[in-house]
């Protein structure tokens, strides 16, 4: 641990000297980007703070002297063009470099950043900008980023006479301010705005099983919890490199590509890419000389299909993964090729790590591992008392009676304060995830308690995929659930009643595929369709999405 780190967290050891719990001692006016990436520059401005491969391969260093001079001059750009503290600002830049000096930016003004997917239809967008009352879009040059912006820009305009502010990460676009060009002309100190560590500082757009996606609200603590993501997970290095496979407009791009790894002083690794190939990874790791590597199970799939062992991976200390269900075969075959063993990490938007295999221990099968030192987490039965080894329950957390809220744990949702009284009730949060443990205390999931469904990484929420295919005009009534996927966790598969004039084929099949991919994010479409003549129900009359899961799983 270095000083950083030793400054704000608190650690208590058993009888046998292993690290029983962590809390953290957090001033009112904790801001990461001052107190910590401003505190690295001033002390060691020369040291490593992200490596960078651009689209055409050219691979940069930006040390932490680079990353507090540009943030200062993006800071005082935007309060010159009229943002402020608690100002909504949606970031739409892929894996742009100039993401990691707009994000420390924000943080400077007290604006909340809002970090979105390229994936995002210009609905999606509109959507977002409306909900979270946002007053400025920062975007990368991408035609189809630029089309969508201005489309949900014209939208909001016309509809609600909101209109956006508009930057571009550089390049010429009409209705877009160049913001590399604009920068060159601000000075690189931004004088300190007072925030304090409850107000909020991002927001991440997340799927759930009823309506359109909710805003996650973390506040200026966010950045202290990862230390644990970090340096007990990840198991980064002082001095270090950390290579996370995360596009930015996720929350797992929080996790792995920003506030632990510079906590405890690694650089990060950035990719820029429009397509993914797996030797250009292997080619990283091994010339960019990787020492902790993150990254989502179907990307391990993708470089078991290559010549592992035709690259120098010497370096390569630490691989972890998160996301989803990671197959045991997976696991086996990359120890064997290269040594390294997989170790799982679990947690949600709304938290940090809740459960990993650390740094340091074996990774038992397919189990998330054991609790992380900062939570006090609990699996509980229906009637919330807590289950025996290899009884099914849900994963919860307690709030903690002597140290309070949880730090990395979630401080609301925008909006909507009822459905955050309902993920925490009387002290304790509800992840709505079913788990069991073994006799060790190693923990295994087993499913969500909801309808989310899981594919590649990513939370996609039943009801959003619904409400675009019912504007269909054959879909009479429809459900969309996961489907089980070797290579996925779960595809997205659509269940359809077709109005009568209509009769099922293939070409209707991909009209309507081709039909959802225009109206929301690419990764919400549905692999599967399935025309039926009736869908199951309850006794209410709702549809049974669980009836649907049922059968597929008999059927396989």
């Amino acid at each position: 641990m270095n000083d950083i780190c030793r400054k704000y967290m608190r650690e208590e050891f058993d009888g046998e000297g292993k690290l029983k719990s962590v809390w953290f001692d957090v001033p009112e006016d904790f801001n990461f980007a001052y107190d910590v990436v401003d505190v690295i520059a001033e002390k060691n401005p020369s040291k490593r703070a992200i490596v960078f491969k651009s689209l055409d391969g050219v691979v940069s260093t930006y040390t932490f002297g680079d990353l507090g001079a540009g943030s200062s001059r993006i800071a005082a750009l935007l309060c010159e063009r009229g943002i402020k503290k608690g100002d909504r600002v949606m970031l739409i830049m892929k894996r742009r470099v100039e993401y990691w000096f707009v994000m420390v930016a924000l943080h400077k003004l007290g604006a909340v950043a809002i970090p979105t997917s390229d994936m995002v239809s210009h609905e999606d967008i509109s959507y977002r900008i409306k909900d979270a009352d946002v007053r400025c879009v920062i975007c990368a040059y991408d035609e189809n980023i630029l089309l969508n912006v201005e489309r949900a820009a014209k939208n909001v305009s016309e509809e609600y006479g909101i209109n956006i502010l508009r930057y571009v990460t550089s390049g010429n676009r009409e209705g877009f301010y160049d913001l590399g060009k604009e920068t060159e002309r601000t000075p690189a100190s931004f004088e300190r705005v007072k925030t304090n560590v409850n107000d909020t500082m991002i927001l991440y757009f997340t799927s759930g099983t009823t309506g359109d996606p909710k805003a996650v609200m973390h506040n200026y603590s966010y950045p202290l919890s990862h230390i644990i993501t970090a340096h007990d997970w990840h198991g980064v290095v002082d001095g270090g490199l950390h290579f996370a496979i995360a596009d930015s407009g996720w929350a797992k791009s929080a996790w792995g590509k920003m506030y632990g790894q510079w906590i405890c002083g690694s650089a990060v690794m950035v990719y820029d890419y429009e397509q993914f190939y797996a030797n250009e990874i292997l080619q990283i790791l091994q010339d960019c000389r990787v020492d902790t590597f993150c990254a989502p199970p179907t990307i391990y799939k993708y470089l078991l299909r290559e010549n592992i062992e035709d690259y120098n991976l010497s370096n390569l200390k630490q691989a972890v993964t998160a996301g989803e269900p990671m197959p045991v075969e997976v696991m086996k075959k990359f120890r064997e090729r290269t040594g390294l063993s997989i170790r799982i990490g679990f947690g949600q938007t709304e938290t940090a790590l809740i459960t990993g295999v650390l740094n340091g221990e074996e990774q038992h099968l397919d189990c998330i591992g054991k609790p992380s030192p900062m939570y006090d987490v609990r699996i509980i039965d229906d009637d919330g008392n807590e289950t025996k080894p290899f009884d099914t329950g849900e994963l919860v957390i307690l709030r903690g009676a002597v140290r309070g809220y949880p730090v990395g744990i979630f401080s609301g949702y925008n909006n909507d304060n009822e459905m955050y009284d309902e993920v925490w009730k009387d002290g304790v949060y509800h992840t709505k995830d079913k788990v069991y443990r073994d006799e060790e205390g190693n923990i295994y999931f087993v499913s969500r308690t909801d309808d989310v469904i899981k594919s590649s990484g990513y939370r996609i929420g039943p009801v959003e995929v619904e409400n675009v295919l019912m504007k269909h005009p054959a879909v009479f009534e429809c459900a969309v659930t996961g489907y089980p996927s070797e290579t996925r966790g779960s595809i997205v598969k659509a269940s359809i009643v077709l109005h009568q004039e209509y009769e099922p084929s293939s070409k209707l099949k991909v009209e309507i595929k081709d039909f959802v991919k225009a109206h929301t994010a690419m990764y919400k479409c549905p692999r599967m369709i399935e025309f039926c003549d009736s869908l199951p129900k309850t006794v209410s009359g709702k549809i049974n999405r669980e009836a649907i899961r049922r059968k597929d799983m008999e059927s396989i």
